[in-house]
């Protein structure tokens, strides 16, 4: 298999650049949702000071005996406020005005003195989209006195002062972005990213050297997350470093051995062909002897073969669907034990599984018990979801050095000359289908064997018996 590429990624892929887009984009969001209440705050106090203006203008009026004023005093005080009239009330009814010769028709009542948040938000955004000018009275309370006045003026000198007020804003949103953009960057890029790149590095590294690799990671002394990521690396690797040397070792331990299996069993088969030679021996005592020379033989050439057969096979699965009972029916015939086989496994129980593997599981259970001296082994159905099959014999249970090292390879072993490879495949042929096999319990009364496998069982479909 081709290593992946794990090249660190261009600038505009990197989590760097992606850190840097992100804050500019959310604080833009942030700024966005900050603009809504400024424009229209802003709104409101552009009208309310055309309020204060204006209540400043009637001033002249009252100076006057008359409360009247001249034209053209009239015409400049009104351009002061910008607006085509001003109405001073007093105890709710008019008091005081000004106002030009022709005011224009107005379009629209603007009553500051009831307007909500909501409102005034909704108007501000109203007003911004609106591309024709509209003539406004707007009524307000001035801030010098709380004098109710009302205004006639055009909308568009507003809307203008609110373009100008969000190209402001706009443009402080797009530095104050890019300044937090650029010390967030700095600042996960100082604390993420780059101990990131070296825990990436010490990865990359170790995938291409694994002997040397280990070595150059540093034990981080941070006390967060990536400090404790930086230190697991390390033992990490110091483990499967020690780990590949042991395999290493394994390696050669195998290959010396499958060279030594090689010449020891032609050296049995060599010491097989000179004991079927001592059966024509005169001697009483060697023809005595020969069955349990000839045993310990078979025993050895056995061993050897069990032990290369471990250390070479491999646990691929070669999964497919058929009928439990009808496999475990063949464990029977084949195992030709001379102890009674019972099956309480329902005759229709289809699963999903590694069929010649999972005979070997069940065969290697019923020899075990048959050479412990079980007389009778019942396989049965202890649930569906997972599957659960367990073993039951009425042997007299394993001792229990053997119930210690029960899957342990050449350590589980209950009988003399056994090499306790059995157990030890088994557990790895369920594992490697996702289950388990464990003992249940043992004793005088017999062992209890539990195999499990995942999902349910399958009622449907084409399978195999």
């Amino acid at each position: 298999m081709k290593p992946q590429n794990t090249q660190m990624p261009p600038l505009i892929r990197s989590l760097s650049a992606r850190l840097l887009v992100l804050t500019i984009f959310f604080v833009m969001v942030a700024e966005v949702l900050i603009y809504a209440p400024s424009i229209a705050r802003f709104r409101e106090s552009w009208l309310a000071e055309r309020i204060a203006s204006a209540h400043l203008a009637t001033l002249a009026l009252e100076a006057m005996a008359d409360n009247m004023v001249s034209e053209d005093l009239e015409k400049e005080l009104l351009h002061h406020v910008g607006a085509y009239g001003v109405i001073l009330y007093k105890d709710n009814a008019k008091s005081l005005m000004l106002s030009s010769k022709m005011p224009p028709k107005i379009d629209a009542m603007v009553d500051l003195t009831r307007m909500g948040v909501v409102p005034l938000i909704g108007d501000a955004f109203a007003a911004l989209a609106r591309g024709e000018n509209r003539v406004l009275q707007v009524k307000g309370r001035s801030p010098r006195g709380g004098q109710l006045v009302a205004v006639v003026l055009d909308e568009t000198p507003l809307r203008e002062a609110m373009y100008a007020f969000s190209q402001r804003i706009l443009l402080l949103s797009i530095v104050i972005s890019i300044f937090t953009a650029a010390l967030v960057y700095v600042s996960l890029h100082a604390l993420i990213v780059l101990p990131m790149r070296r825990i990436t590095g010490a990865m990359i590294a170790f995938r291409d050297n694994p002997d040397l690799s280990a070595r150059t990671v540093i034990r981080g002394e941070r006390g967060d997350e990536i400090g404790i990521a930086e230190r697991e690396l390390a033992t990490m690797h110091t483990r499967l470093r020690a780990a590949l040397a042991q395999r290493q070792h394994l390696a050669a331990l195998g290959e010396a051995v499958a060279k030594i299996n090689h010449d020891l069993r032609n050296m049995l088969a060599t010491a097989r062909l000179v004991s079927e030679r001592l059966v024509s021996s005169a001697d009483p005592d060697t023809r005595r002897a020969l069955p349990t020379l000839e045993a310990a033989i078979d025993r050895a050439a056995s061993l050897c073969t069990q032990t290369l057969k471990y250390v070479e096979e491999s646990r691929d699965l070669n999964l497919t669907r058929f009928h439990l009972a009808g496999m475990l029916d063949e464990v029977g015939q084949l195992a030709d034990c001379g102890a009674v086989l019972e099956i309480a496994v329902p005759r229709d129980l289809e699963i999903e599984a590694d069929r010649e593997e999972l005979f070997r599981v069940f065969a290697n259970l019923v020899r075990n018990a048959v050479e412990a001296g079980a007389k009778k082994i019942k396989i049965s159905l202890a649930g569906v979801d997972p599957v659960v099959i367990e073993v039951t014999d009425n042997g007299p249970g394993l001792p229990p050095r053997a119930v210690e090292n029960l899957f342990k390879p050449f350590a589980g072993s209950a009988r003399a000359g056994g090499t306790g490879l059995g157990l030890a495949i088994a557990g790895e042929l369920m594992r490697a289908h996702g289950g388990d096999i464990e003992m249940k319990q043992t004793g005088a009364g017999g062992t209890v064997f539990a195999l499990s496998l995942p999902g349910g069982p399958h009622s449907t479909g084409t399978v195999t018996s």
